[in-house]
């Protein structure tokens, strides 16, 4: 599991944009919006899948170590 920051997630509106670009992009995860983040269940090529959906979205993630 990683976890990746996104600290401009403000809205439900944010997190349904979200849930729709990565559930499209075949990945399992988890958004918080209380906590501001996404979580990937999955390999490194899905973590920077999950990077590069969200940066689509204007978003700045930040991959948590």
């Amino acid at each position: 599991m990683t976890t990746i920051k996104v600290p401009d997630m403000m809205c439900t509106h944010c997190v349904e944009r979200i849930t729709n670009a990565l559930t499209a992009a075949d990945l399992t995860f988890t958004v918080s919006l209380e906590e501001k983040a996404v979580t990937i269940d999955g390999c490194q090529n899905c973590v920077q899948t999950a990077v590069s959906e969200l940066e689509d979205l204007g978003f700045s993630p930040e991959v948590q170590a």
